[in-house]
């Protein structure tokens, strides 16, 4: 009997060691599947720093890059296209004016009403166009008549018949969101299409011309007075609500930036004269790159995955087209680095399957559980019943790249104040101390979802700006929020340049 006790105590001493190792083993498992995510995002956040110090050395090189763009072609990754926009709308302008704006695969036909006074509340009509798919590919004539036939049904609305729409000449700003080289404030030779136009005998040609002949076919007395991008339509939309507007920044899906600059600076173009000694340069900015700009793998390998490798590189770091992929590249390591999201779903392996809003509204899940993220990653990556510890993770992953790019956003826009002269220093090559200096008041306008409507980016922006600059100077620069600078920015530019 003694020794059927102890064979069973031997048993049961047994099973339970046997039990207590498979417990202690999964636990360790589990603390080093842990720690293998941990360590990919600890890795991804040390790569994504953005110290102060760093921020500064960006503001130095874009400021630096402006200057060498300005002083030859090709001499900086900055552009610096000459506008040739030097009359920027102050509020004075009276009467109706148009616009058109040709982006992608529809169009926007718009109508402006000016009283003379400034205003924020400006009257307009908007009437939105899908391209026809066949249109898309044809011939300029197609593509041209079909825009000029839209602008004359919109503008015979207006009238209430079409007997009289010749009557009484317009005036017109186009903004054509396609590489172009300008020749004038209302000229400009179309360099390659994109966003699925392939028009061959466009390329090289004067699109404002294209239009206007056009116009003329549909017998509309319409007179193309600005041809303009969506960045330059943003700083004068800003500038006619508030004079002391002196750049302009587009951060949605894309990026870009333009500003007022000194003509004697456009050292490229000795002898130009314009009456306000001034000119809008849009800079292209999404192209600029230097070494000091945190770059991780996942950037690398986004860039050698995109169809512009080794181009556009600021972009790629900082607009809305790229930050919802980077965030997916991190939770991919993570899965190949442990099973924390469950086996690898091949829809986690799809380039830009995550859109920046959703990453947005996980970032900014307040809910007790982050239900909105578990949502997401269900109907986006179909990874189901995800633990709230992998949850609160993706949302740390969230966090870091719109930190980033915000702040990188941040030193973009200080590198322009100060080449400028606007951020207390005085300017590229001044040498005057901030207690020298008596900043003006500056403002700079901002247009594009991802500033627009995403709180935390918004907020990592001024905190980045303030940080830069410090409170003394940062209190006197305001980012100011315009809406819809290529329509009635263009518009407003008509007016400006109207006969």
């Amino acid at each position: 009997m003694g020794r059927v006790v102890v064979g069973v105590a031997v048993t049961v001493a047994v099973v339970t060691c046997a039990v207590a190792a498979v417990v202690v083993g999964r636990r360790v498992k589990s603390r080093r599947k842990w720690n293998r995510v941990a360590n990919v995002l600890r890795e991804f956040e040390e790569g994504c720093d953005t110290t102060v110090g760093r921020l500064k050395q960006v503001v130095d090189a874009m400021a630096v890059e402006m200057h060498a763009g300005l002083a030859s072609e090709g001499g900086s990754k900055l552009k610096m296209l000459l506008t040739y926009v030097d009359n920027l709308p102050n509020g004075t302008e009276r009467g109706t004016y148009y616009a058109l704006h040709l982006g992608g695969t529809n169009f926007r036909v718009l109508r402006l009403h000016l009283s003379g006074q400034p205003s924020l509340d400006l009257e307009h009509e908007v009437e939105r166009q899908p391209i026809p798919p066949h249109v898309m590919t044809s011939t300029s004539e197609d593509l041209f008549d079909f825009i000029a036939s839209s602008l004359k049904e919109f503008i015979a609305k207006e009238d209430g018949s079409n007997s009289n729409i010749s009557l009484e000449r317009r005036d017109l700003g186009f903004t054509f969101s396609f590489p172009v080289k300008q020749m004038s404030v209302s000229s400009g030779l179309l360099i390659k299409w994109t966003k699925g136009f392939s028009i061959g005998n466009v390329v090289g040609r004067d699109v404002a011309a294209c239009l206007q002949e056009a116009l003329a076919r549909k017998g509309l007395d319409v007179r193309v007075a600005a041809l303009v991008n969506d960045t330059v339509g943003t700083l004068a939309l800003g500038h006619y609500c508030d004079p002391d507007t002196v750049a302009a920044i587009v951060i949605g899906t894309g990026t870009n930036a333009c500003y007022l600059e000194r003509i004697d600076a456009i050292i490229k173009c000795q002898g130009l004269l314009t009456t306000s000694g001034r000119m809008v340069v849009n800079m292209e900015w999404g192209n600029f790159w230097s070494s000091h700009l945190p770059r991780t793998s996942y950037d690398i390998d986004l860039d050698a995955d995109s169809p512009n490798p080794n181009d556009q590189g600021f972009e790629k770091m900082i607009s809305g087209m790229y930050l919802g992929d980077i965030v997916r590249r991190v939770i991919l390591k993570m899965s190949l680095e442990s099973d924390m999201f469950g086996p690898i779903f091949s829809k986690l392996s799809t380039p830009f399957i995550l859109r920046t809003p959703l990453m947005a509204a996980m970032h900014e899940d307040n809910s007790p559980d982050l239900r909105e993220v578990a949502r997401i990653l269900e109907d986006i990556f179909e990874i189901p019943d995800l633990p709230l510890k992998a949850r609160k993770i993706v949302v740390k992953v969230c966090d870091v790249v719109t930190r980033r790019a915000a702040r990188l956003a941040a030193a973009g826009i200080v590198g322009i104040l100060k080449k400028i002269g606007r951020d207390g220093s005085g300017g590229i090559t001044g040498g005057r101390s901030r207690s020298d200096m008596k900043m003006k008041r500056t403002v700079v306008a901002i247009e594009g979802g991802l500033y627009s409507s995403y709180t935390l980016f918004r907020e990592y922006l001024r905190e980045a700006l303030n940080e830069i600059l410090g409170a003394d100077i940062a209190k006197h620069v305001i980012l100011q929020v315009t809406e819809d600078g290529s329509g009635i920015g263009a518009a407003l530019l008509a007016a400006s340049y109207s006969s």
